[in-house]
Protein backbone atom coordinates (compact mmCIF):
# COMPACT_ATOMS: atom_id res chain seq x y z
CA UNK A 1 0.00 0.00 0.00
CA UNK A 2 2.66 2.19 0.91
CA UNK A 3 4.62 1.72 -2.31
CA UNK A 4 1.44 2.41 -4.18
CA UNK A 5 0.84 5.67 -2.94
CA UNK A 6 4.57 6.72 -3.68
CA UNK A 7 3.56 5.98 -7.35
CA UNK A 8 -0.12 7.23 -6.49
CA UNK A 9 2.00 10.69 -5.84
CA UNK A 10 4.22 10.23 -8.93
CA UNK A 11 1.36 10.26 -11.01
CA UNK A 12 -0.64 12.82 -9.65
CA UNK A 13 2.24 14.85 -9.66
CA UNK A 14 3.03 14.42 -13.03
CA UNK A 15 -0.59 15.87 -14.11
CA UNK A 16 -1.12 18.23 -11.76
CA UNK A 17 1.13 21.37 -12.60
CA UNK A 18 1.25 24.32 -14.49
CA UNK A 19 -1.72 24.08 -16.52
CA UNK A 20 -3.98 22.03 -14.06
CA UNK A 21 -3.62 23.74 -10.75
CA UNK A 22 -4.15 26.49 -12.05
CA UNK A 23 -7.23 25.81 -14.10
CA UNK A 24 -6.09 27.36 -17.15
CA UNK A 25 -5.60 23.37 -18.50
CA UNK A 26 -9.28 22.21 -16.97
CA UNK A 27 -11.66 25.44 -18.53
CA UNK A 28 -10.04 24.95 -22.05
CA UNK A 29 -11.30 21.72 -22.58
CA UNK A 30 -14.46 21.28 -19.83
CA UNK A 31 -15.74 23.97 -18.73
CA UNK A 32 -20.00 24.32 -18.89
CA UNK A 33 -22.27 20.67 -19.65
CA UNK A 34 -18.47 18.60 -18.93
CA UNK A 35 -19.73 16.96 -16.25
CA UNK A 36 -19.29 12.91 -17.93
CA UNK A 37 -16.64 14.47 -19.79
CA UNK A 38 -14.26 14.29 -15.97
CA UNK A 39 -16.02 11.18 -15.15
CA UNK A 40 -14.91 9.73 -18.37
CA UNK A 41 -11.60 10.89 -17.85
CA UNK A 42 -11.57 9.59 -14.43
CA UNK A 43 -12.13 6.06 -16.09
CA UNK A 44 -9.61 6.70 -19.19
CA UNK A 45 -7.03 7.64 -17.08
CA UNK A 46 -6.94 4.70 -14.64
CA UNK A 47 -7.23 2.59 -17.12
CA UNK A 48 -4.30 3.74 -19.14
CA UNK A 49 -2.17 4.09 -15.73
CA UNK A 50 -2.73 0.71 -15.40
CA UNK A 51 -1.69 -0.98 -18.35
CA UNK A 52 1.13 1.62 -18.58
CA UNK A 53 2.41 0.57 -15.02
CA UNK A 54 1.56 -3.16 -15.40
CA UNK A 55 3.66 -3.07 -19.10
CA UNK A 56 6.63 -1.20 -17.27
CA UNK A 57 6.95 -3.35 -14.50
CA UNK A 58 6.70 -7.15 -16.93
CA UNK A 59 9.51 -5.09 -18.56
CA UNK A 60 11.54 -4.15 -15.48
CA UNK A 61 12.29 -0.59 -17.51
CA UNK A 62 14.37 2.26 -16.63
CA UNK A 63 13.59 4.69 -19.43
CA UNK A 64 10.16 4.83 -21.74
CA UNK A 65 11.16 2.82 -24.84
CA UNK A 66 10.52 -0.29 -24.12
CA UNK A 67 6.92 0.62 -22.54
CA UNK A 68 6.31 2.58 -25.48
CA UNK A 69 7.25 -0.10 -27.81
CA UNK A 70 4.89 -2.56 -26.36
CA UNK A 71 1.82 0.18 -26.61
CA UNK A 72 2.64 1.25 -30.08
CA UNK A 73 4.38 -1.59 -31.94
CA UNK A 74 7.88 -1.05 -33.63
CA UNK A 75 6.69 0.25 -36.50
CA UNK A 76 5.41 3.75 -34.73
CA UNK A 77 8.09 3.48 -31.83
CA UNK A 78 10.23 5.83 -33.65
CA UNK A 79 7.65 8.56 -34.17
CA UNK A 80 6.34 8.37 -30.91
CA UNK A 81 10.09 8.02 -29.02
CA UNK A 82 10.23 11.58 -30.69
CA UNK A 83 6.79 12.98 -29.94
CA UNK A 84 7.55 12.65 -26.24
CA UNK A 85 10.81 13.95 -25.88
CA UNK A 86 9.34 17.00 -27.74
CA UNK A 87 6.10 16.83 -25.78
CA UNK A 88 8.39 16.46 -22.37
CA UNK A 89 10.19 19.24 -23.42
CA UNK A 90 7.81 21.69 -24.72
CA UNK A 91 5.69 20.92 -21.42
CA UNK A 92 8.40 21.58 -19.22
CA UNK A 93 9.25 24.68 -20.88
CA UNK A 94 5.22 25.32 -20.36
CA UNK A 95 6.13 24.81 -16.35
CA UNK A 96 9.04 27.19 -16.24
CA UNK A 97 6.99 29.75 -17.75
CA UNK A 98 4.76 28.65 -15.21
CA UNK A 99 7.27 29.78 -12.41
CA UNK A 100 7.55 32.94 -13.96
CA UNK A 101 3.93 33.91 -14.00
CA UNK A 102 3.47 33.05 -10.50
CA UNK A 103 6.45 35.04 -9.58
CA UNK A 104 4.79 38.44 -11.35
CA UNK A 105 1.81 37.98 -9.62
CA UNK A 106 3.43 38.80 -6.90
CA UNK A 107 5.55 41.98 -8.49
CA UNK A 108 8.50 39.43 -8.63
CA UNK A 109 10.61 39.74 -12.03
CA UNK A 110 9.46 36.85 -13.95
CA UNK A 111 13.70 35.78 -14.47
CA UNK A 112 13.51 35.37 -10.45
CA UNK A 113 10.80 33.32 -10.58
CA UNK A 114 12.24 31.13 -13.48
CA UNK A 115 15.80 31.15 -12.08
CA UNK A 116 14.29 29.83 -8.55
CA UNK A 117 12.69 26.45 -10.41
CA UNK A 118 15.90 26.01 -12.82
CA UNK A 119 18.37 26.21 -9.52
CA UNK A 120 15.81 23.56 -7.52
CA UNK A 121 15.71 21.22 -10.33
CA UNK A 122 19.11 21.00 -10.79
CA UNK A 123 19.46 20.40 -7.02
CA UNK A 124 16.84 17.82 -6.81
CA UNK A 125 18.42 16.01 -9.51
CA UNK A 126 21.55 15.90 -8.06
CA UNK A 127 20.08 12.53 -5.65
CA UNK A 128 19.46 10.81 -9.02
CA UNK A 129 15.65 10.04 -9.45
CA UNK A 130 15.15 9.06 -5.70
CA UNK A 131 15.31 12.97 -4.95
CA UNK A 132 12.00 13.41 -7.28
CA UNK A 133 9.93 10.20 -4.87
CA UNK A 134 10.88 11.71 -1.29
CA UNK A 135 10.06 15.10 -2.78
CA UNK A 136 6.21 13.98 -4.15
CA UNK A 137 5.50 12.01 -1.04
CA UNK A 138 6.19 15.36 1.08
CA UNK A 139 4.41 17.75 -1.25
CA UNK A 140 1.63 16.07 -3.00
CA UNK A 141 -0.39 15.28 -0.34
CA UNK A 142 0.26 19.29 1.42
CA UNK A 143 -0.76 20.31 -2.49
CA UNK A 144 -3.76 18.33 -2.36
CA UNK A 145 -4.88 18.88 0.59
CA UNK A 146 -4.56 22.73 0.45
CA UNK A 147 -6.83 22.95 -3.80
CA UNK A 148 -9.64 20.46 -1.88
CA UNK A 149 -9.50 23.00 0.60
CA UNK A 150 -9.95 26.36 -1.04
CA UNK A 151 -12.40 24.70 -3.81
CA UNK A 152 -14.95 23.40 -1.07
CA UNK A 153 -14.92 26.61 1.00
CA UNK A 154 -15.53 28.72 -2.73
CA UNK A 155 -18.19 25.94 -3.46
CA UNK A 156 -19.80 26.27 -0.11
CA UNK A 157 -19.62 30.07 0.29
CA UNK A 158 -20.88 30.77 -2.92
CA UNK A 159 -23.70 27.50 -2.43
CA UNK A 160 -22.78 26.32 -5.58
CA UNK A 161 -24.91 23.40 -6.91
CA UNK A 162 -22.40 20.16 -7.31
CA UNK A 163 -24.96 18.04 -9.50
CA UNK A 164 -27.39 21.01 -10.90
CA UNK A 165 -26.97 19.98 -14.66
CA UNK A 166 -25.84 16.40 -15.15
CA UNK A 167 -28.93 16.58 -17.78
CA UNK A 168 -26.39 18.78 -20.19
CA UNK A 169 -23.64 16.81 -21.16
CA UNK A 170 -23.28 17.92 -24.94
CA UNK A 171 -18.97 18.44 -24.39
CA UNK A 172 -18.48 14.33 -22.81
CA UNK A 173 -16.08 14.36 -25.85
CA UNK A 174 -13.74 16.34 -24.17
CA UNK A 175 -12.65 13.30 -22.53
CA UNK A 176 -10.51 12.15 -25.01
CA UNK A 177 -8.49 14.43 -25.92
CA UNK A 178 -8.01 15.69 -22.14
CA UNK A 179 -6.80 12.25 -21.31
CA UNK A 180 -4.47 11.70 -24.21
CA UNK A 181 -2.90 15.05 -23.36
CA UNK A 182 -1.78 13.61 -20.11
CA UNK A 183 -0.55 10.20 -21.63
CA UNK A 184 2.42 10.80 -22.78
CA UNK A 185 4.20 12.33 -19.70
CA UNK A 186 2.96 9.34 -17.81
CA UNK A 187 4.23 6.90 -20.64
CA UNK A 188 7.81 8.75 -19.83
CA UNK A 189 7.67 8.90 -15.78
CA UNK A 190 6.38 5.84 -15.50
CA UNK A 191 8.49 3.99 -18.00
CA UNK A 192 11.24 4.61 -15.91
CA UNK A 193 10.17 3.11 -12.63
CA UNK A 194 9.46 -0.01 -14.15
CA UNK A 195 12.32 -1.64 -11.75
CA UNK A 196 11.16 -0.26 -8.96
CA UNK A 197 7.72 -1.69 -8.86
CA UNK A 198 7.49 -4.89 -7.16
CA UNK A 199 4.03 -6.20 -6.94
CA UNK A 200 1.00 -5.46 -9.14
CA UNK A 201 -0.57 -4.17 -5.87
CA UNK A 202 0.94 -1.23 -6.31
CA UNK A 203 -0.14 -0.97 -10.02
CA UNK A 204 -3.78 -1.21 -8.60
CA UNK A 205 -3.50 1.28 -5.40
CA UNK A 206 -1.15 3.29 -7.64
CA UNK A 207 -3.96 3.52 -11.05
CA UNK A 208 -7.52 3.19 -9.14
CA UNK A 209 -6.28 6.36 -6.71
CA UNK A 210 -4.77 8.82 -9.00
CA UNK A 211 -8.03 8.12 -11.25
CA UNK A 212 -10.55 9.15 -8.43
CA UNK A 213 -8.23 11.68 -6.76
CA UNK A 214 -7.64 13.73 -10.14
CA UNK A 215 -11.38 12.94 -11.32
CA UNK A 216 -13.14 14.38 -7.84
CA UNK A 217 -10.36 17.61 -7.99
CA UNK A 218 -11.39 18.28 -11.58
CA UNK A 219 -15.16 17.93 -11.08
CA UNK A 220 -14.99 20.40 -8.05
CA UNK A 221 -12.78 23.00 -9.50
CA UNK A 222 -14.18 22.89 -12.87
CA UNK A 223 -17.72 23.85 -11.04
CA UNK A 224 -16.06 26.92 -9.45
CA UNK A 225 -14.86 27.76 -12.63
CA UNK A 226 -17.91 27.69 -14.65
CA UNK A 227 -19.79 30.47 -12.02
CA UNK A 228 -16.95 32.70 -12.37
CA UNK A 229 -16.83 32.08 -16.68
CA UNK A 230 -16.93 35.68 -16.90
CA UNK A 231 -14.06 37.06 -15.24
CA UNK A 232 -11.72 34.45 -16.36
CA UNK A 233 -10.69 36.40 -19.84
CA UNK A 234 -9.32 38.96 -16.92
CA UNK A 235 -6.72 36.56 -15.77
CA UNK A 236 -3.32 34.38 -16.56
CA UNK A 237 -4.11 32.07 -13.93
CA UNK A 238 -7.50 31.47 -13.33
CA UNK A 239 -6.98 29.90 -9.77
CA UNK A 240 -6.59 33.96 -8.43
CA UNK A 241 -10.39 34.44 -9.73
CA UNK A 242 -11.43 31.56 -7.70
CA UNK A 243 -9.42 33.52 -4.20
CA UNK A 244 -9.86 37.23 -5.00
CA UNK A 245 -12.30 37.22 -2.48
CA UNK A 246 -10.28 35.49 0.21
CA UNK A 247 -7.52 37.46 2.63
CA UNK A 248 -4.23 37.93 1.19
CA UNK A 249 -2.11 35.10 3.61
CA UNK A 250 -4.53 32.94 1.41
CA UNK A 251 -3.53 34.21 -1.52
CA UNK A 252 -0.06 34.02 -0.79
CA UNK A 253 -0.24 30.12 0.60
CA UNK A 254 -2.32 28.90 -2.48
CA UNK A 255 0.44 30.86 -4.51
CA UNK A 256 3.19 28.78 -3.01
CA UNK A 257 1.33 25.77 -3.41
CA UNK A 258 0.52 26.35 -7.07
CA UNK A 259 4.57 26.74 -7.79
CA UNK A 260 5.22 23.45 -6.37
CA UNK A 261 1.78 21.85 -8.87
CA UNK A 262 4.74 23.41 -11.34
CA UNK A 263 7.66 22.35 -9.99
CA UNK A 264 6.72 18.36 -9.73
CA UNK A 265 5.69 18.52 -12.87
CA UNK A 266 8.52 20.18 -14.02
CA UNK A 267 10.39 17.46 -11.98
CA UNK A 268 8.59 14.52 -13.56
CA UNK A 269 8.89 16.10 -17.35
CA UNK A 270 12.90 16.19 -16.83
CA UNK A 271 12.80 13.07 -15.30
CA UNK A 272 11.43 11.20 -18.23
CA UNK A 273 13.74 13.30 -20.57
CA UNK A 274 16.88 12.98 -18.52
CA UNK A 275 16.67 8.64 -18.39
CA UNK A 276 15.49 8.57 -21.86
CA UNK A 277 19.06 10.79 -22.73
CA UNK A 278 21.14 8.69 -20.06
CA UNK A 279 20.59 5.55 -22.48
CA UNK A 280 22.83 7.93 -25.48
CA UNK A 281 25.67 9.58 -23.42
CA UNK A 282 26.73 8.42 -19.82
CA UNK A 283 26.96 11.36 -17.64
CA UNK A 284 26.09 12.66 -14.57
CA UNK A 285 22.23 13.08 -14.47
CA UNK A 286 22.98 16.65 -12.89
CA UNK A 287 24.33 17.96 -15.74
CA UNK A 288 22.05 16.14 -17.94
CA UNK A 289 19.59 18.31 -16.11
CA UNK A 290 21.57 21.60 -16.46
CA UNK A 291 22.13 21.03 -20.28
CA UNK A 292 18.88 20.59 -20.78
CA UNK A 293 17.28 23.79 -18.43
CA UNK A 294 19.96 25.62 -20.35
CA UNK A 295 18.48 24.75 -23.93
CA UNK A 296 14.97 25.49 -22.72
CA UNK A 297 15.12 29.00 -20.27
CA UNK A 298 15.36 31.35 -23.70
CA UNK A 299 12.06 29.33 -25.18
CA UNK A 300 9.93 30.14 -22.33
CA UNK A 301 9.00 33.50 -23.58
CA UNK A 302 6.69 33.06 -25.35
CA UNK A 303 4.21 33.43 -22.79
CA UNK A 304 2.17 30.96 -20.00
CA UNK A 305 -1.09 31.40 -21.59
CA UNK A 306 -0.56 31.52 -24.92
CA UNK A 307 1.69 28.10 -24.64
CA UNK A 308 -0.94 26.16 -23.16
CA UNK A 309 -3.59 27.53 -25.10
CA UNK A 310 -2.07 25.95 -28.35
CA UNK A 311 0.27 23.03 -27.49
CA UNK A 312 -1.98 21.59 -25.25
CA UNK A 313 -4.99 20.79 -27.68
CA UNK A 314 -2.48 19.77 -30.44
CA UNK A 315 -0.55 17.24 -28.48
CA UNK A 316 -4.21 16.30 -26.73
CA UNK A 317 -5.30 15.07 -30.58
CA UNK A 318 -2.08 13.67 -31.45
CA UNK A 319 -2.12 11.39 -28.70
CA UNK A 320 -5.52 10.01 -29.11
CA UNK A 321 -4.00 6.93 -30.87
CA UNK A 322 -2.00 6.21 -27.89
CA UNK A 323 -4.94 6.66 -25.48
CA UNK A 324 -6.82 3.83 -27.81
CA UNK A 325 -4.06 1.45 -27.80
CA UNK A 326 -4.28 1.64 -23.87
CA UNK A 327 -7.47 1.57 -23.53
CA UNK A 328 -7.89 -1.22 -25.84
CA UNK A 329 -4.43 -3.03 -25.46
CA UNK A 330 -5.33 -6.36 -24.40
CA UNK A 331 -7.13 -6.69 -27.77
CA UNK A 332 -4.26 -5.04 -29.62
CA UNK A 333 -1.30 -7.39 -27.60
CA UNK A 334 -3.59 -10.72 -28.70
CA UNK A 335 -3.60 -8.98 -32.63
CA UNK A 336 -0.03 -8.11 -32.56
CA UNK A 337 1.12 -11.95 -30.92
CA UNK A 338 -0.70 -13.70 -33.78
CA UNK A 339 0.44 -11.33 -36.66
Amino acid sequence: MRAGLKWMFLIIGTTIGAGYASGRELWQFFGHESGLAILLFAVFFSMSCFVIMKISFQRKSTDYLPVLRDIVGNKLTGIYDVMIFLYLFTTTVVMLAGSGATGQAFNISYWWGVLVIVIALILLFSKDISGILSMNQFILPLLLSGLIYILLLFTFDQKLPLFSHWHEQRNWTAAFPFTALNILPLIAVLGAIGNKVHSKTEIWVASLGSGLILGGISYIYNNSLIQIADELLLYEIPLFAILKEYPFQMLIFMSILLWFAIFTTAASGIMGIVTRLQSHWNIPLWLLVLLTLMVMVPLTTVGFSTLITYIYPIYGLLNLYVLTRLLLYPIWNKLDKKV
